[in-house]
């Protein structure tokens, strides 16, 4: 890795193979609601349905699986705000591997118990993204672990970017797709997807309000640090790591417009989600419904595909917010 080759549209079909057993192709589906609202088709491909409640598998699939023998004898490290952590446990414990999480006290327990049922050993460390995956560090010296990065990997960009091929697929004819955005690996991927194959097709990257470090990065010109807050779309929490080698320079050159959305649009959005769609999704999966829910997005076209990227949300958040909604 110490070339730092960036990922190719050949790096996410190897993957597209690699992990076919792995994951699941989630569907893409029609949103009437939200195509009434825009006057254009809006269809919600479906991440929340994967096995583990997330994109993440698809990345953490197709690292694992490129792990020589004697790494996976070792085991892995990582840090991680849930989603990834329960995708690496999850497919080390199909392949075998033991794996550590590293967490901050920010995580939801829900999240954390979600993976200790896995069979992980968590970590928790610290009262920030940043500070657990400092930790996480010093263990994978300690330990002699293998680390699976969260975002910053031309592995698991690659892995995510097979949702690209996906929507390729099933929505040849797409205008416009909407992806949420906090370190990146899941919008690299996606973008270099879809940019590779039609570089008309618009991207737009979603992120939260509350400290939204890669839209500032973008526009500081540089990876930039930021204190974290506390947001019901915890799973975009965290950094882009100021030594940033892939996911910064490919959101830089794929993505065509940044926005944000504040913490009640999101709220707005995961009861919309459920009361229109019967879907559970988790506040960092609802953003780009709250962007097009509250006109965020200003490049849509006729053919909107908008990525729905988990459902691993506790049960009384989500009642709490019906709520409040008044649903």
């Amino acid at each position: 890795m110490h070339n730092y080759r960036l990922p190719t549209l050949r790096d996410i079909y190897q993957a597209n193979k690699a992990i076919d057993e792995i994951i699941a192709r989630t569907p893409l589906v029609q949103s009437q609601p939200l195509a009434m609202q825009t006057g254009g088709s809006v269809l919600l491909k479906l991440e929340c349905l994967q096995p583990t409640g997330s994109f993440k598998i698809r990345g953490a699939a197709n690292k694992l699986l490129s792990l020589h023998p004697e790494q996976r004898a070792r085991g892995v490290i990582t840090v991680s705000t849930g989603n990834h952590g329960r995708a690496v446990s999850y497919v080390s414990q199909k392949l075998g591997v033991k794996a550590v999480v590293c967490m901050s006290n920010r995580v939801p327990t829900g999240k954390v118990e979600a993976i200790r049922k896995l069979g992980a050993e968590v970590v928790v460390y610290g009262d920030s993204y940043d500070e657990a995956e400092s930790h996480s560090r010093d263990l994978e010296d300690q330990l002699g672990l293998t680390r699976i990065e969260p975002f910053d990997d031309p592995l698991i960009i690659a892995g995510q970017g097979t949702i690209g091929l996906e929507l390729l697929k099933d929505l040849p004819d797409m205008d416009t797709a909407i992806v949420p955005l906090s370190g990146g690996g899941l919008m690299s991927g996606i973008a270099l997807a879809l940019k590779s194959s039609n570089e008309m097709i618009r991207i737009t990257g979603v992120s939260m309000d509350r400290a939204p470090v890669m839209y500032h990065s973008l526009r500081a010109g540089g990876p930039i640090e930021m204190e974290e807050e506390e947001t019901i779309a915890d799973g975009l929490a965290g950094g882009i790591g100021l030594d940033n080698r892939y996911t910064f320079s490919m959101v830089q050159q794929y993505v065509d417009e940044t926005v944000l959305v504040t913490e009640e649009e999101i709220r707005s959005a995961m009861a919309f989600a459920l009361t229109e769609h019967h879907l559970v999704v988790e506040g960092a999966g609802a953003v780009g419904i709250a962007a097009i829910l509250h006109d965020r997005v200003s490049n849509l076209g006729r053919n909107n595909a908008v990525v729905v990227s988990g459902g691993n949300v506790d049960t009384q958040i989500l009642l709490e917010i019906m709520s409040e909604c008044g649903r």
